[in-house]
């Protein structure tokens, strides 16, 4: 599901560019603006395999990928071992809470104007109860199959990109408030806008976007609407996820969610399908979200809105 982006190429964004790399004055005639790259669709199968391992690490390791747990860090060693195969600059941040240790891990795609970096993240850790593979292997595998697209693709953003998977959220955003607390002010003042995804495949789905920063609601509605797909605000895990403490910090915030443990109503389910009267996910925070617990065509749509939004933001 690829859709073109409005206004990418046009003769206005270039002489802007123009203008700042002569200092304001442009000499001459001015070369035919050059388009930026589309954003990918992302392969449902390759967001699919990665929940698949997801499901692997946490059946081998009790069923759970929890703070602290075995499962998590296979789950952590598995992402960064994709991304620095592909060319990230990875780093895992150490934390503690709950006195178990907690990872986050950090990928930077290398170029890039440092000083407006663009930042996708969710959170890798489950509850204990189970594999958590909407909540959030979902959210986790679509970033990370982002990330890959943007070194298969060697896209190269007038942004510096950056992606993250948090530890702890489940235990209230503690990674990636520990991530945010340790920046400096002026390495919070260079982040432009943080992207959350958590719970993106739910088997009952919903469409909410994030009402926080307009530029970011902007583009996610944008995207849905090439769909025709009618979006609903966010407001179930509003302060409850991981863009809360971007937020609290004044970084501007955007993401989406299919809804959890809330029930869909019927206006909701003629708007989008499925089933009304039941949850979003049944399966919430319980042993049953498993790899069965996903519905591929919101997780299909929901990625490549992911995609759409990071190469419309940073380019």
């Amino acid at each position: 599901m690829k859709l073109s982006i409005p206004g990418r190429a046009s003769t206005a964004l270039f002489v802007a560019a123009a203008m700042l790399l002569t200092g304001g004055a442009i000499t001459g005639a001015a070369p035919a603006p050059v388009a930026a790259a589309a954003a990918p669709d992302l392969p449902v199968a390759n967001v699919k395999a990665h929940l698949a391992q997801l499901q692997s690490i946490a059946t081998a390791n009790g069923g759970n990928r929890a703070h602290g747990r075995t499962g998590y860090k296979a789950s952590l060693d598995y992402v960064k071992a994709k991304l620095d195969a592909a060319g990230f600059t990875t780093t895992v941040q150490q934390f503690t809470s709950s006195s178990r240790t907690g990872y986050n891990l950090i990928a930077d795609w290398p170029g890039g104007n440092t000083h407006q970096v663009v930042m996708s993240g969710s959170h890798l850790d489950s509850v204990t109860a189970g594999p958590g593979i909407n909540d959030n292997g979902s959210g986790s595998a679509a970033v990370l199959e982002t990330a890959l697209a943007v070194a298969r693709t060697n896209y190269q953003p007038t942004k510096h990109l950056r992606f993250a998977w948090w530890g702890a959220e489940e235990l209230g955003m503690v990674g990636s408030r520990y991530y945010v607390n340790s920046l400096s002010t002026a390495s919070r003042a260079t982040i432009s806008g943080y992207l959350n995804f958590d719970m993106i495949g739910s088997p009952n789905p919903g469409y909410f976007v994030y009402d926080d920063d307009p530029a970011i609601e902007k583009t996610f509605k944008t995207y849905f609407t090439g769909l025709g797909i009618a979006t609903e605000p966010e407001t179930e895990g509003d302060g409850r996820s991981d863009h809360a403490p971007f937020k609290n910090a004044g970084i501007p915030v955007g993401g989406l969610f299919s809804g959890a443990d809330y029930i869909k109503t019927a206006a909701q389910a003629a708007k989008w399908g499925g089933t009304s009267g039941k949850a979003f996910d049944a399966c919430y925070h319980s042993a049953c979200d498993t790899s069965s617990n996903i519905n591929d065509t919101a997780l299909d749509r929901n990625a490549d809105a992911l995609a759409y939004a990071v190469w419309s933001l940073s380019s």
